[in-house]
């Protein structure tokens, strides 16, 4: 979908702007231009066969596995770096046992809030940022960004991704791929396929079947691809019945196949164990390529230990070891690594500007979940500040864990905000609870790579809030978390609820800003927070009777026995399951609150009816009806009214974010394409849509329709 935005300043925008023509400011917004490498894959293909042909067998097999855990070999002779791999995703991940790494690097807020903005031009300066400092610390491809799907909230790697939507994700991870790579680093999208939870992922079997894969799981990766995508990593579990990794489905047929990949596919670190298979799936490059000690059970299994054993044994080819050498080859050739250096100094002095995009990025995403005219708090008012993560700063864990510097936390913040009204205790009295005008309780979790969460907060957790709740009705808590909690036993005993996520260095002066009022908040859910873990469609994913762990002990017990999980609910994730199902979330995707109010009216269509391949314009106003300069996110929903598959009651297709001030009015137009229209049809192996009646649904949330109209559609 494309859309641009028709911005009308206007004295009297209630009534019209028909009489003020030449105040009209048209603002037209594209697609997002995808990357274009240094030097064309066409260009580069062909270097990298004059180069292989001047190679000996040897020196092809260094290239096709790791060095050092982190590096991929160079050939000097041919001008080709070595080059340095880092995680991840929310910036770059400084490893104290490697030489020669950054003094420091900005911690971003967690890529699910940036999620939150619901603002892909920001994603892009996001990842901009990221990429510069990738160059200043010399680190040539950047193992992000991570863009799994948000299929249960206990996932531990969920502050990592992008959320539930696969339409909401693949515009932010589109314009993520071209901000990192505009920079010259390369951007890899992780982690392919369904890898949707960490709990024994190596041993994990993922059954899914063909449409869920292409509606749900694949969106994401093809929008990176046709942005111009480098470099893809499989994931660590098997998927109906082969590791990815290792997989000739998941990385010749489907990635390479029909997504049309042409970049470098590499594996996860340690997540292969059949050389054979490896090299004849349409790998190119396992990493890191040689032994871990907590993987000494499974012997030899690397490639660049087995390949020359297994060509002599005429069990793979040198046409397969030329394959994955000529990729590697031709990503250095295509980013210009032969014609300038990876490291960039002068990157160094960019600091400054990362910080201020990670703010804007907090100011954007923190989502104001509940308020019952309780925020902002004024700073006249005395506030009591309590709980977790106020001294020491909230944040995920495992590869993408990002240190930061100049870290700000939640005291700093809001002593710097609120003065000598605040008051910090980390175990407060009674009187002190009572006494105070507001309280605000901070709360979450440590999310982490490696092993999942538990949905429910510690009771001990959930006896603090009821019982400060009990003693002072204006009681505001705040949630640090990588994705959702449960918060039903106290969610209607408290008048204000701040969902922060992980807020990154500098994050938690926009928290502090927003409960003041000084920022307004605009962040948008772009998940679902069920009241409970058993109400999601993934709530039976662990084996019966298992526990969850911590711990990288578990994470690589090899052992374990084979874990099969279903995706039974197919295409229904998110809010999709829980509309379907007419089951109630306690927040709903596409949900967040603003300190200013709007209305949406005046929804129209360019036709009623769209015939074959035609294009309608979907065009629709929103005012601030309030005297309060805010953002609002206009959402576009499809409903398939009758169809021969089962289809969700609505799927988002479209989305932009305004900023209004006091009375402005903005009209929005977003087009419609048969593809909105469509699933993906298994008999065909092809997007399909059906004659028949939609729903065309505008909103400010998934379950806040506030606008409807109908349209037909006719194949020819």
């Amino acid at each position: 979908m494309k859309y641009f935005v028709s911005i009308f300043f206007c004295s009297l925008l209630v009534l019209g702007c028909s009489e003020n023509k030449k105040d009209i400011i048209t603002i037209k917004e594209e697609a997002v231009k995808p990357f274009t490498p240094p030097i064309s894959y066409e260009a580069a293909t062909k270097k990298a066969d004059e180069i292989l042909a001047q190679l000996s067998i040897e020196e092809k097999i260094k290239l096709i596995g790791g060095h050092n855990w982190f590096f991929v070999k160079g050939l000097e002779k041919f001008g080709i770096p070595q080059l340095y791999l880092s995680d991840a995703t929310q910036g770059v991940h400084i490893r104290s046992n490697l030489s020669g790494q950054l003094e420091k690097s900005t911690a971003f807020p967690c890529p699910i809030l940036l999620a939150s903005t619901w603002n892909p031009e920001l994603s892009q300066q996001y990842a901009n940022s990221i990429g510069e400092e990738c160059r200043a610390g010399d680190i040539a491809v950047l193992l992000g960004p991570g863009m799994n799907i948000y299929r249960v909230s206990k996932n531990g790697r969920n502050f990592e991704y992008f959320g539930e939507d696969p339409y909401l994700t693949s515009r932010l991870i589109e314009n993520y791929v071209v901000g990192v790579q505009n920079t010259g680093t390369v951007a890899t999208m992780k982690h392919f396929l369904a890898n949707n939870h960490e709990f024994h992922r190596r041993m994990t079997n993922v059954i899914v079947d063909e449409r869920t894969i292409h509606e749900i799981y694949t969106p994401a990766f093809k929008a990176g691809i046709d942005a111009g995508a480098m470099a893809a990593m499989t994931s660590y579990n098997k998927v109906n019945g082969e590791w990815a990794g290792q997989s000739k489905y998941v990385i010749t047929d489907l990635l390479k196949g029909e997504l049309g990949f042409k970049g470098l596919v590499m594996t996860d670190w340690w997540s292969v164990w059949d050389p054979i298979k490896t090299i004849t799936s349409g790998q190119d490059l396992e990493m890191p390529g040689e032994a871990n000690e907590g993987f000494a059970v499974n012997g030899d299994v690397y490639v660049r230990s087995n390949a020359k054993r297994l060509l002599d044994e005429g069990k793979v080819t040198e046409a397969d070891i030329n394959r994955m050498a000529k990729n590697v080859i031709t990503l250095s050739v295509s980013m210009g690594l032969t014609e300038r250096a990876v490291k960039d100094e002068s990157y160094l002095t960019k600091f400054s500007e990362h910080e201020k995009v990670a703010l804007k990025t907090a100011k954007e995403g923190i989502v104001l979940l509940k308020n019952e005219q309780i925020l902002p708090v004024s700073n006249d008012k005395k506030i009591l500040l309590t709980g977790n993560f106020v001294e020491t700063l909230a944040r995920g864990g495992g590869s993408a864990q990002v240190e930061g510097y100049n870290i700000v936390t939640m005291l700093d913040a809001f002593k710097t905000e609120f003065g000598e009204n605040l008051k910090y205790s980390k175990n407060p009295t009674d009187e002190e609870v009572s006494s105070s005008d507001v309280v605000i309780v901070s709360i979450g979790t440590l999310d982490f790579e490696g092993w999942d969460k538990e949905f429910e907060l510690p009771q001990e957790i959930n006896d603090q809030i009821i019982n400060i709740a009990s003693k002072n009705a204006n009681t505001i808590v705040i949630v640090n978390a990588g994705g959702g909690i449960e918060m039903t036993p106290w969610n209607d005993k408290v008048v204000g609820i701040i969902n922060s996520w992980y807020v990154g260095q500098n994050g938690n002066i926009a928290l502090a800003e927003i409960v003041s009022g000084k920022t307004n908040p605009s962040g948008k859910l772009p998940i679902t927070i069920e009241k409970q873990f058993s109400d999601s469609p993934g709530a039976n994913y662990l084996p019966e009777g298992a526990e969850k762990y911590t711990g990288w002990e578990e994470d690589g017990n090899m052992s374990y026995p084979q874990i099969n999980v279903e995706y039974s609910e197919g295409v229904l994730v998110g809010y999709r399951w829980y509309e379907t199902k007419n089951i109630k979330p306690l927040y709903a995707f596409g949900h967040g609150l603003s300190y200013s109010t709007f209305d949406f009216k005046d929804l129209g269509l360019s036709n009623s009816k769209m015939i074959g391949d035609e294009t309608i314009k979907v065009t629709f106003t929103i005012t601030n009806t309030s005297a309060i300069e805010g953002a609002e996110v206009a959402q576009l929903y499809v409903q398939d009214l009758e169809s021969s598959v089962i289809r969700p009651i609505k799927e988002l297709k479209g989305f932009k974010k305004v900023d209004l001030k006091g009375s402005e009015s903005v009209q929005i137009e977003m087009e419609l394409t048969p593809r909105d229209l469509s699933f993906y049809d298994v008999d065909s192996k092809s997007w399909k849509a059906e004659s028949g009646e939609f729903n065309i649904l505008v909103g400010n949330a998934s379950d806040n329709i506030l606008l409807k109209t109908s349209l037909t559609y006719s194949e020819k």
